[in-house]
């Protein structure tokens, strides 16, 4: 059991660019979502009692006591944006769940049925972490107008713009603000193409609703902007300040989630036919090979600032926003280290102005950094952890190594050190596998999964990007097609022989490996063949025990798409990679740790391994969170999650023996210096 608990608190802070001091806004955990509506005046949201939402607005210069209600919206709604329009309206537009018959859903205050019972006749029954049902996210909008100081609502309130279109937006699970945007002249949003199964497609495509006062009681037909050839994923639509352009991204194969976004254009908002690739080459494949994802316009509108992934780093470039102009492929803007998470316009009035980057690093939880693109310059304005000193961090204990993969290509990984670290000491080797499996290690903070936390127990840390990582070309990505357990497994292989000649301060006899998702497949992979019995001891959360069971999740076009076809058109491609199929081999011993609600991997996933581990007598142990999904995120199951993991790990390299010893010298030499 763990006690205590945990005090979680939310608050909306005022940053002052040019002092950098912070100041309390309001303190509230059911206040969210604050967004400028004016110089000295935010605006944001409150959730109250029966699933409703207060729209409330501040002022800067008395926070709190002048905050007063705009209205009171009678069902969940988030993801606000606001426009200012030129009639002196400002367009409000949010997302909320809607009926079948298109009007707000309220679960807190509907009728409850008296089954239980759900009943599917058809494909995608449910998602990541629940059952889907009849509602639908939806875009919502309205205007508001000012009258006597204060902001009031116009025309009929909220209306659903996607009303009757069968579109859904934000795209669930996780779509959000970067799902649309808004302008003067209307709304652009991106969607699932309603006529192709969202269980074996990823067709996203991107819609334009065109609104003049944003208080149209009946919106007009969302109308579908055309890109030829290019039929996956759209992401991010940014409305160009002019409100005449669009820049967006899509990707080429409906089939293939990880597929590499390509940066467009849309030209003209009138013309939904013309749409335009930047960097694009005759074979299709487009000459920069990096995955573009936040996009921000300049204030000038000649730039587009986009953030992209590059050797494990999340790094700012700037691209000129015609795309015939951007004839070279695109440099790095300088920023703080680490990687970026988000970019803002400090000014958009000023053509020259800088821009607010928001960043995280493996030793830093949260910074804010002025970057001049002009200059390439970056400062630092502040970091909530002063840049990691506060957690007793530092950047000297980060490092890479780069080694040979299982062919003609370099692989890389990120090193974590302890801060005490003394090179002429030997410490266990922590072995961290990512998921994905097409993603990457970054130097990035996380409170999951987070190397610090174990180089602080006493490890140095590897975290190796092999075959199917994102971040170093698509051709290392796309070649773990079809090859779950072998390029990437001999990667992994590579790895820990380079650690062993190169990293003389790594002990490699007290090695433990950890990794979830497709780290989890490949931890269990690893225990049927002999890298398996490099390590003291695995952990694996939430992974594949057998890919022939890859069918029982939700979105089936993954497994089409790395195993290359159905289960049952390409049965053999899914044996040569099963884990089960080696089990004869498993002898080391393993945590386990699974959800309930992770429907992404079913919890059948962590119980058939530890049956297994069980039955052969192998050291094993499972960890079961109810109500938890493919990820473990709340507070006291995380206390729970970290203390079953290091001190599963910790007992078998020899740290915990080591930690004891410490401690009962520090008793010893404690009692010595005390007087008699």
């Amino acid at each position: 059991m763990v006690g205590g608990g945990c005090v979680k608190t939310s608050q909306i802070r005022l940053l002052d660019v040019e002092s950098g001091q912070s100041t309390l806004l309001v303190d509230d955990l059911s206040a969210s979502e604050p967004t400028w509506i004016g110089d000295d005046e935010f605006l944001y949201l409150k959730s109250g009692e029966k699933g409703n939402t207060t729209v409330l607005v501040d002022k800067i210069a008395r926070p709190g006591s002048q905050a007063y209600e705009v209205t009171t919206i009678k069902a969940r709604i988030s993801n606000i944006k606001i426009k200012e329009l030129t009639n002196g309206t400002v367009a409000f537009v949010c997302s909320a769940s809607a009926t079948p018959d298109g009007q707000l859903s309220n679960p807190a205050t509907a009728k409850k049925p008296y089954s239980s019972a759900k009943v599917y006749t058809s494909l995608f029954v449910r998602h990541w972490d629940e059952w889907l049902g009849e509602d639908k996210n939806s875009l919502w909008y309205t205007a508001l107008e000012k009258k006597n100081g204060r902001f009031t609502l116009t025309g009929h309130g909220l209306v659903n713009a996607l009303a009757g279109s069968k579109l859904e937006s934000p795209v669930p699970p996780f779509g959000g603000t970067g799902d649309f945007d808004i302008s003067p002249t209307g709304l652009v949003f991106v969607a699932k193409d309603p006529e192709l199964n969202p269980a074996l497609y990823t067709k996203t495509d991107l819609y334009y609703v065109p609104l003049k006062t944003f208080t149209e009681e009946q919106p007009p037909s969302p109308q579908i902007v055309e890109t030829p050839g290019l039929e996956g994923y759209t992401n991010s639509p940014v409305f160009s300040h002019c409100g005449r352009k669009v820049a967006f991204t899509r990707m080429r194969s409906k089939q293939y989630e990880s597929d590499k976004p390509r940066l467009m254009l849309l030209p003209d908002i009138g013309d939904l036919s013309k749409t335009e690739e930047f960097f694009a080459t005759d074979d299709g494949e487009g000459a920069w090979d990096y995955r573009p994802e936040t996009i921000l316009w300049s204030a000038d509108d000649k730039s587009l600032y986009v953030t992209a992934e590059k050797n494990a780093r999340v790094h700012l470039w700037e691209v000129p926003s015609n795309p015939a102009d951007a004839r070279d492929t695109p440099s790095v803007i300088m920023t703080a280290d680490g990687s970026v998470n988000d970019i803002r316009l400090l000014a958009e009035a000023d053509s020259s102005s800088k821009l607010l980057v928001t960043s995280t690093s493996l030793v830093d939880n949260s910074c804010y950094s002025i970057v001049d693109p002009s200059a390439n310059t970056t400062d630092i304005l502040s970091s909530n952890s002063k840049q990691g000193k506060t957690f007793g961090l530092s950047r000297s204990s980060i490092g890479d190594i780069t080694f040979k993969g299982a062919g003609d290509y370099d692989v890389h990984a990120l090193v974590v050190r302890p801060s005490n670290f003394d090179e002429k000491k030997k410490y266990p080797l922590c072995f961290l596998i990512h998921g994905g499996p097409q993603g990457a290690w970054q130097d990035g903070w996380s409170n999951r999964w987070n190397p610090a936390v174990f180089a602080e127990q006493g490890y140095v840390v590897v975290s190796p990007n092999p075959t199917g990582s994102t971040g170093y070309g698509m051709a290392l990505q796309n070649g773990i097609k079809g090859q779950w357990g072998g390029r990437p497994y001999e990667d992994l292989v590579k790895a820990f022989e380079h650690i062993e000649e190169n990293m003389p301060y790594v002990d490699t006899d007290r090695a433990v490996a950890l990794g979830a998702s497709y780290g989890g497949y490949m931890i269990n992979w690893i225990q049927g063949h002999p890298l398996g019995r490099k390590f003291k001891a695995l952990v694996c959360h939430d992974g594949v025990f057998s890919t022939l069971n890859q069918w029982s999740t939700e979105e089936l076009f993954f497994p089409i798409h790395d195993f290359e076809g159905t289960i049952y058109d390409n049965r053999a491609g899914y044996e040569k990679w099963d884990p089960a199929q080696h089990v004869n081999e498993w002898a080391t011993p393993q945590l386990i740790i699974h959800s309930e609600l992770d429907y992404r991997l079913p919890i059948t996933e962590g119980l058939a391994p530890f049956n297994v581990l069980q039955s052969k007598g192998i050291p094993s142990k499972l960890v079961m969170f109810p109500d938890e999904n493919h990820w473990v995120l709340k507070p006291e199951n995380s206390l729970v999650w970290h203390e079953q993991v290091l001190a599963w790990i910790n007992k078998y390299s020899g740290v915990e023996k080591e930690t004891q010893e410490v401690r009962e010298m520090a008793v010893v030499e404690d009692k010595r210096q005390k007087p008699m």
